[in-house]
């Protein structure tokens, strides 16, 4: 399988799909639609699908791990887009230490949660 894999784009899901979509646009993913009720959301080879569709229990329970190779920038990014004072919902945590790296975390405004890392 290994020599086959291109890529994993996972699929989330969005409680507002329109303001999700301005909220993953406005992060820096480029956006790709694909159809009324789904975009492909990418930074260079990485991305995932946005759908809209949701599931309460789905999205709470919903997790993705972004590796950085600079968590105290990508902090600072999050940070200066301001995100929480313009999407409800949406709100940042500050790195965390802990025996594998150190990571930050940003809930989008359905409630998905991002895990901004790096690895020690």
């Amino acid at each position: 399988m290994k020599d086959l894999v291109k890529s994993i784009r996972p699929f989330i899901g969005a409680k507002d799909f329109e303001i999700s979509r301005s909220f993953y646009r406005d992060l820096g993913f480029e956006e790709v639609i694909i159809s009324a009720d789904m975009s492909l959301f990418k930074t260079g080879d990485f991305g995932f699908y946005l759908q809209k569709y949701y599931v309460k229990d789905w999205v709470d329970n919903t997790m993705i791990f972004l590796e950085v190779t600079d968590v105290d920038a990508q902090w600072d990014y999050l940070v200066s887009l301001n995100l929480p004072a313009k999407y409800k919902g949406a709100r940042l945590t500050p790195i965390k230490t802990d025996y594998w790296g150190r990571e930050c975390f940003l809930h989008d405004p359905s409630g998905i949660l991002w895990h901004f890392g790096q690895f020690a």
